[in-house]
């Protein structure tokens, strides 16, 4: 086993970049010791981890054949924009069916980010006995601010963990993974827009009960901005291997199964090309792993 973290950004449906880069990965037999991931990147980080190639792709692309998994009318059906039950309760226990067993015997950890809606700040759940609550944390992770309802975990009220900490790297390094692959679901270059004072006033009045969420609301985009202005510095330290779309990006909410599917294919493509690199960027830190040991 490689002695790296793997970090998966969300995004919605940009997250089937994400999908393609990890079948590659599975295909190849890299199997990490550490994966961190955040809304999209939650779930595909437990597919990851449970080993089950082209299961996230089936889920966010072939699943939208003969379901509707949000939009308007899952709205006017549900109250939320997207259909939370049926992506996390009938999927996962029926129709395509979660190998809960295989996740379980994995030597991978697996973390699911969340943010508290308490106290703001991010939530990182591990849970390998409990499948309910291991799919309410997927299920949390993934919920949108404004459009999904807040997930209680342990009793407490959450929602997407993109809201405290889109890219966890901080958390990876605290936890003892120093290295980390990062797969983001968006192009060089980009940064988040300020919220403006209008969409401040809404999150006070939406979750005026919630006064630690609406202020990491609100500071969302500086925090999120400044994680990449990191990564950038990680990143010529070689202290992070970075896989990231080169082409043009998906919407969060893309519904085309032609550009879904291309999407998946560049994420696929993207972790076949850089390869090569990524199996020498993992000796290398092999090697300072040993050297430091010889040291001791």
């Amino acid at each position: 086993m490689k002695k790296a973290g793997l970090i998966l950004e969300g995004g919605g449906q940009r997250g089937i970049f994400t999908s393609g880069v990890l079948d590659y990965f599975m295909e190849k037999g890299l199997v990490l010791p550490y994966v961190i991931g955040v809304s999209a990147g939650a779930c595909n980080a437990v597919d990851y981890v449970s080993g089950q190639l082209l299961r996230t792709k089936e889920c966010m692309l072939d699943a939208q054949l003969d379901n509707e998994l949000f939009g308007v009318r899952t709205m006017l059906r549900t109250k939320y924009f997207m259909n939370m039950d049926l992506i996390f309760d009938e999927f996962p226990n029926h129709l395509y069916p979660f190998d809960y067993k295989a996740y379980v015997r994995s030597p991978t950890r697996c973390l699911l980010t969340t943010t508290n809606c308490l106290t703001g700040k991010a939530e990182y759940i591990e849970e390998y006995r409990n499948e309910e609550r291991m799919m309410q944390a997927c299920r949390a992770s993934s919920s949108l601010p404004f459009g999904s309802p807040m997930v209680k975990v342990d009793g407490v009220p959450m929602l997407d963990g993109g809201i405290a900490d889109s890219i966890p790297v901080r958390k990876a390094i605290a936890d003892g993974f120093d290295h980390n692959i990062i797969v983001l679901t968006r192009r060089r270059g980009y940064y988040k827009e300020e919220r403006t004072d209008a969409s401040v006033r809404m999150a006070k009045l939406y979750y005026r009960r919630y006064p630690q969420l609406v202020k990491t609301l609100s500071e969302r985009a500086h925090v999120y901005n400044r994680t990449l202005d990191l990564l950038d510095r990680l990143e010529k330290r070689g202290m992070v291997f970075v896989i990231r779309p080169t082409a043009p990006c998906v919407s969060r909410t893309e519904r085309d199964l032609e550009k879904l599917e291309d999407f998946y294919w560049h994420g696929y493509e993207e972790a076949k090309r850089l390869y090569p690199s990524l199996q020498k960027w993992l000796e290398k830190r092999e090697e300072c792993v040993s050297r430091k040991r010889l040291l001791r």
